[in-house]
């Protein structure tokens, strides 16, 4: 017997967009039961690692417009970006940085005590409002503490969600289990926003926290929602060598360069006008390229990279301003950037593609929105530009709280539980993962899963590397890894990773699929063999939806308000 329990609402993920949505929806309405459901304790949600800042425009007595950074993000996103969706997120946001001040946000101040901002690349004007370099661990904090306010609120820390349970065309629940106890549940609900973050732990150098795996992308997936331009991957420039954990942008927008083996600011061959504040796709690109012309370094690893120099920034503004970054580099490469030059590389970092959502973050399934980072209502297109993915959380864990809430109180009409979905997920992932029989190791296939992705799906991609990754995934897949060894039932992580490793085969080989299919580069998504934008072919989004077999891929329109798509020069 399944064990059973019911709410109103289900949010899946604690990060910034479920913590807002939570709150957004309890300010709604007091009297429905709110289950925010996570993986892990909400104040570890890998929102706490954002570090430079969050996009909004606040200074506009000092020349700065919502339409420049409306028109920042259209441009940014190499013109792939929902017009629309961008035009709302840079309307709202600027309310939304006053909303969290006033639940105690400790943003950064000027002398005169007005919020700070900082210049941050692909933008016309300082917009990044930050708190030193912990924006992310701040706002958590702030937003945690707002939701203690609202009784109707509960938290599910440490709850596996596997699969939405729908009748076609609504949704009616998710299955989940307990990771304490072991016990699988059914937890019936009238809506579902999923606020699951991205996947980038597909590739294995990688800012992501270990837990950031396409779970709840692959639920909504298998549940027959499309993903939407899963091909676009952003690597930041500055993953600190050897373990691709991030330095921030902030540290180029209080002054960092970036050196070649030669001493030379090579950025101004790239973007003369931004230098190492270019767009992250476009800094990422000519790091590759010095490289892969000679003018590298090799770290003790014996991996090619690059220097970032903040030694020029002094000790006074890191200690103030990037203080968390210089506790990384002493712990985690044992430099003072204050005295030394930092190793780095471009690192996996953020999924532009997700959740296929509309300008509301409703996905095609009744009853259910998506979120933040696994969402996809097309806000970045083909390229974010830094400090905007904190301000998408936000902006739209408020909409969909708000728009899951209207969908509540209109009342749904009685159906039928589908019992069978459930006994279908069961024998899923116990039949077929938990007491599967296998002799390859699930951990050595996840390494090389993650290792393929990073070998032929990095920053500059092309047809050959490509299919050869997709048929190296196909065939990692075929093995006999769906087994778990460790038979308790509480806390069996093993069990928990070999579910993450299903997900990020079917994520992956999307990713793949739609990286070949699009042959031109635009924005993150840089092929070798087709060089060049080709709006006449590729201005659309990509869709993928779920089959046994492989995944079968559509298009979707573009939304073009205002700015037509021109070449992208910095």
């Amino acid at each position: 017997m399944v064990e059973s329990i019911e709410y109103d609402l289900i949010i899946c993920g604690s990060g910034l967009a479920g913590l807002r949505a939570a709150i957004s929806a309890a300010q709604k309405n007091s009297k429905i039961k709110i289950a925010v459901v996570s993986k892990v304790q909400v104040m570890r949600s890998h929102s706490v690692s954002a570090e430079g800042g969050t996009a909004a425009v606040i200074a506009q007595d000092e020349g700065d417009s919502i339409e420049s950074h409306i028109y920042d993000t259209v441009k940014g996103s190499d013109f792939l970006a929902d017009q629309d969706v961008a035009e709302r997120l840079c309307n709202e946001m600027p309310k939304q940085i006053y909303q969290l001040d006033r639940w105690g946000m400790p943003w950064s101040r000027r002398k005169d005590g007005r919020i700070d901002q900082r210049a941050f690349g692909g933008y016309s004007y300082p917009r990044a409002t930050y708190a030193s370099d912990k924006v992310g661990f701040y706002e958590m904090q702030t937003l945690y503490d707002t939701c203690q306010r609202y009784e109707n609120i509960e938290y599910f820390n440490e709850w596996f969600a596997t699969s939405i349970i729908h009748d076609g065309q609504r949704f009616l629940g998710i299955t989940a289990i307990e990771l304490s106890s072991g016990t699988f549940y059914t937890i019936k609900a009238k809506a579902l926003i999923i606020a699951t973050g991205g996947a980038g732990r597909l590739y294995s150098f990688s800012t992501y926290a270990y837990s950031s795996t396409p779970d709840g992308l692959d639920m909504a997936y298998r549940a027959g929602i499309a993903l939407k331009d899963m091909e676009f991957v952003q690597f930041h420039p500055t993953g600190i060598m050897p373990s691709g954990i991030l330095i921030t942008e902030g540290a180029r927008g209080e002054g960092g360069h970036l050196l070649n083996n030669k001493g030379e600011r090579f950025m101004k061959k790239y973007a003369a006008s931004k230098m190492e504040l270019a767009p992250r796709d476009i800094v990422s690109r000519s790091i590759i390229t010095e490289i892969n012309e000679g003018r590298g370094f090799k770290h003790e690893t014996g991996v090619d990279c690059m220097k970032l120099d903040l030694r020029h920034v002094g000790d006074e503004i890191i200690k103030e301003k990037l203080g968390g970054i210089r506790e990384i580099s002493i712990k985690f490469s044992g430099i003072d950037p204050a005295d030394e030059l930092l190793d780095i590389r471009p690192v996996c970092h953020y999924m532009m593609g997700g959740i296929h959502s509309d300008i509301d973050g409703a996905t095609e399934l009744q009853g259910v929105w998506a979120a933040g980072e696994a969402a996809c209502n097309s806000t970045h297109g083909s390229n974010r530009l830094g400090a905007n993915s904190t301000s998408e959380c936000i902006v739209w864990g408020k909409i969909t709280g708000e728009k899951a809430v209207d969908y509540i109180e209109k009342g749904t009409p009685d159906t039928p539980f589908p019992h069978h979905m459930v006994a279908a997920e069961e024998k899923r992932i116990y039949d077929g993962i938990f007491r599967g029989n296998g002799s390859v190791n699930p951990y050595e296939v996840r390494q090389e899963l993650t290792d393929t992705m990073n070998e032929k799906s990095y920053v500059y991609r092309n047809e050959t590397d490509l299919v050869e990754g997709l048929k190296k995934l196909r065939q990692l897949r075929e093995q006999t890894w769906k087994h778990v060894d460790d038979k308790a039932k509480e806390y069996n992580t093993n069990f928990c990773n070999v579910m993450e490793l299903d997900s990020m085969f079917r994520t992956a080989e999307i990713v793949l699929v739609g990286a070949i299919n699009r042959k031109e580069s635009r924005g993150a998504h840089a092929r070798t063999d087709y060089p060049k934008r080709d709006d006449a072919n590729f201005l659309h989004h990509t869709l993928a939806y779920y089959d046994p077999k492989e995944p079968i891929m559509k298009t979707h329109p573009v939304t073009i308000t205002r700015y037509q798509p021109v070449e992208r020069k910095y």
